[in-house]
């Protein structure tokens, strides 16, 4: 058996090939088909653990959506950049040493024959194939090293979709430039072109997708409306709400170091009424806020180096200092503590910020697991709403942290929050760290803290589909696959 492949192209990054492409996958599997998403190369810090290691979220968010099991093979190689000239590569849900200090130009011939065979498994498996590719597919100076793009469409023979984000303006300039800069036998796969984040009227569209039929032989079939809250996390950039006129409570503001990670994991927080959401790069920003949140980090001591030039160190010290609450996940975690040692020369020594009596040292084996666990008894401050709460979520991080011995010895002693090492708070209450990703994506947890739920995300998957369904062409993407 070999599955029948559709591709979503963009013509940037940001366009909604990740969006679409989760809809294109709870679409095909309510028609009763076996689904399975597959993105040959992705770089991107959100990942999410899944059976042999990590993948990025969005792979594993189409996954859920196709109704399939989220497995390795459907994002063979995950890059997660550690600086803007380093990424670590993770290689069928592991990390790879070799192929991270193999250069990335040289890098593409020794991944690509483990990229076809995942592509090529998933394809004797299944009865469809969504395929999302990277970016542009007419980005000429990477085209000999292409391995997500094209290259990868013309070894499925994928049917593909080129989306656009029309709300960026020049939209059918990218389209038609897109097509032209493809080759020839590649334009044959370019079945539709796609309109994304559209407001108005699509009458005023006129004449230009029968313009641009007449130039490329390429409809457009779908004009997508602009979609602020469909559920569905973003997969790159940094979401906010548009401003509403209802009564804000809470402001929590989470800073946006330069390697920030895994802040898909947020999302939820856009949703919960009287919550204003912020996220911020400047240190005078989190003076109004209540809550302020230290996400993940991928190289944890460099964005300290950075938090420290911001003037963030002070800002934070005087925002816990006032009782307000402070959170800090996985690495905002190892930043609340009092030092960072890398006797392996992972991401280097480092200074805390000193808010919990804890050390990190970072080890050589990565931590990559899911976890369920219950936060303690006898939390206090806001975390009083967590105390015996059960909740699941997920591990990824190379450092281990530990009580700091000498203060330990002096009777300074963190709140164990968590068991197994895997969160603590201060004495005072309001600073709490915890190494589990996903604290807001637990039902259980949400609702004690803001009381409501989480929205089930086989409503959000299907009402993806639901979306597509009806600003497609008519029987267009059925049609797509029988081609």
């Amino acid at each position: 058996m070999r599955a029948k492949a559709i591709m979503v192209l963009g013509t940037t990054s940001g366009a909604g090939k990740s969006w679409l492409a989760t809809a294109l996958c709870r679409y095909y599997a309510r028609q009763g088909f076996k689904v399975a998403p597959f993105k040959a190369q992705n770089m991107s810090n959100n990942a999410r653990v899944v059976a042999g290691g990590e993948i990025g979220s969005a792979q594993y968010f189409q996954a859920l959506a196709a109704k399939a099991i989220p497995e390795v093979r459907m994002n063979p190689l995950l890059l997660k950049p550690e600086s803007d000239t380093h990424s670590q590569v993770i290689a069928l849900g592991q990390v790879s040493t070799e192929l991270t200090q193999i250069p990335w130009q040289d890098r593409s011939e020794h991944v690509w024959p483990m990229i076809e065979k995942a592509l090529s498994e998933l394809m004797s498996e299944n009865d469809i194939v969504v395929i999302e590719g990277a970016g542009s597919p007419a980005e000429i100076n990477l085209k000999e090293r292409d391995i997500v793009n094209m290259r990868v469409a013309m070894a499925a023979q994928a049917n593909c979709l080129l989306v656009t984000d029309i709300d960026r303006g020049g939209a059918f300039a990218h389209l038609y430039g897109t097509h032209q800069l493809l080759q020839p036998e590649e334009q044959n796969l370019i079945k539709g072109f796609v309109l994304n984040k559209f407001r108005g009227d699509a009458s005023l569209l006129a004449p230009g997708p029968d313009m641009l039929l007449a130039l490329t032989g390429v409809p457009t079939v779908a004009t997508l409306p602009m979609w602020w809250q469909h559920g569905l996390p973003e997969e790159d950039g940094l979401y906010i709400r548009p401003i509403s006129n209802a009564e804000i409570t809470t402001t929590i503001a989470i800073i946006a170091y330069p390697r920030i990670s895994n802040l898909d994991e947020f999302q939820i927080l856009n949703n919960i009424p009287g919550v204003q959401l912020k996220w911020v790069r400047s240190a005078y920003e989190i003076a109004d806020a209540d809550w302020l949140i230290l996400p993940g980090s991928k190289n944890t001591s460099a964005d300290l180096l950075w938090l420290r030039s911001q003037g963030f160190d002070i800002a934070i010290a005087n925002h816990a200092a006032q009782g307000k609450v402070v959170l800090g996940i996985c690495g905002g975690l190892q930043m609340l503590g009092e030092a960072l040692i890398d006797p392996h020369s992972i991401e280097g020594n480092a200074a805390g910020l000193g808010l919990l009596p804890l050390v990190t040292q970072f080890e050589k084996n990565k931590t990559v697991q899911h976890c369920e666990t219950q936060f303690a008894t006898d939390l206090s401050g806001v975390w009083t709403a967590l105390s015996d709460v059960q909740i699941s979520g997920y591990e990824i991080h190379q450092g281990q942290t530990t009580q700091h011995p000498a203060m330990a010895k002096a009777g300074d002693v963190a709140v164990c929050a968590l068991p197994n090492a895997l969160g603590w708070q201060n004495n005072k209450g309001n600073v709490l760290g915890i190494y589990l990703h996903g604290l807001f994506e637990d039902e259980a947890a949400l609702k004690a803290l803001f009381g409501i739920s989480t929205p089930n995300l086989d409503t959000v998957f299907d009402g993806l589909a639901d979306f597509i369904d009806d600003y497609f062409e008519p029987q267009f993407l059925n049609k797509l696959i029988k081609n």
